[in-house]
């Protein structure tokens, strides 16, 4: 197949590219870098079955597509739409941007789909639940979503661009696929996204105190990137066109996730508190009933294991 994805050279497109070129489809990638990595899709600017155009996927990019040199094709059978800031310093510093590609980006890009008559691939956020008052989150929960708090900018970006997709399925027929992302972890992370995993597993290598916002009794579930991309691939085999959730329903208290990075990395960090940031969700759990159903698909990778893989990778990023 001829795929376009936006976000390619960011933390969860470029394992999802190298995956798809993989299994021999042709994907052109695009990303403007503005928190995505040049370096995380290096190798795959070698491979035939991949060709890459530096753009802003908030704006139209149909004419850099249709001038694309390795496959002078104006077909494609999926436009999947992976970008945008995704961690809170990163939407911080980016409030616009965020809201652009999410929003009008989206709305461009089911354009483009449906021109091409190719389905359309969304990933959106376990953060269009909130600050959830059910637990765990299934997908028919509609939120607790500050409208105008700190983080909207993001949430309700995601909740926009859920809203427009189904807009096109009902006016237009268009066939989507949306998944919910839960915490996602593994290789290729910017050490410089102030994610939870991210913070703990750099602070405990430098030796540096391990930060922990509130008292540490907020929970999260961390799930492995390979897990993510896996359903990723099933869902797109099926022709299911409403929202699925894609996390790891094993639960862990930040306090629990920071005694786990300390077992596996010697150091002498010490664990610091400090005040929880606005909006902050008290707790996160996917209800993974509907992927397990659908696709029979449920995460593989355990929290150690994962870890120790994502250790590795850290590690080189140190050196």
């Amino acid at each position: 197949m001829n795929i376009l994805l936006t976000g390619a050279s960011g933390f969860v497109g470029s394992h999802l590219a190298t995956r798809l070129v993989r299994e021999g489809h042709f994907v052109l990638g695009v990303d403007n870098f503005c928190t995505g990595r040049a370096k995380n899709i290096s190798e795959l600017r070698t491979e035939p079955n991949f060709d890459f155009i530096e753009a802003d996927a908030s704006k139209p990019i149909f004419n850099n597509v249709r001038s694309n040199l390795k496959t002078k094709t104006t077909k494609f059978d999926w436009v999947m739409h992976l970008a945008s800031p995704a961690s809170p310093p990163k939407y911080f510093a980016l409030p616009l941007e965020t809201m652009l590609v999410n929003g009008e980006g989206t709305r461009h890009l089911l354009e483009f789909a449906r021109e091409s008559k190719a389905s359309f691939f969304f990933s959106s956020t376990s953060e269009v639940y909130g600050d959830p008052s059910i637990h765990p989150q299934p997908e028919s929960y509609w939120g607790n979503v500050n409208s105008i708090g700190v983080r909207s900018i993001y949430d309700e970006a995601k909740r926009y661009a859920e809203a427009m997709i189904y807009a096109y399925y009902r006016l237009y027929g268009q066939d989507v696929r949306l998944i919910r992302i839960f915490n996602t972890y593994g290789p290729k992370m910017d050490p410089e996204d102030g994610r939870v995993v991210t913070n703990l597993m750099f602070q405990a290598l430098k030796n540096e105190p391990m930060t922990i916002y509130g008292d540490g009794k907020q929970t999260r579930s961390f799930q492995y990137v390979d897990d993510l991309v896996e359903g990723i691939i099933r869902l797109m085999k099926t022709d299911y066109v409403w929202p699925v959730n894609l996390g790891n329903p094993e639960e862990f208290t930040i306090l629990e996730f920071a005694e786990a990075v300390k077992r596996l990395i010697p150091t002498e960090s010490k664990i610091v508190f400090q005040s929880l940031p606005e909006d902050d969700p008290k707790q996160r759990k996917p209800d993974i009933t509907l992927a397990k159903k659908l696709m029979g698909w449920e995460p593989q990778v355990k929290l150690e294991a994962g870890l120790k893989r994502t250790l590795e990778y850290f590690k080189t990023e140190l050196a």
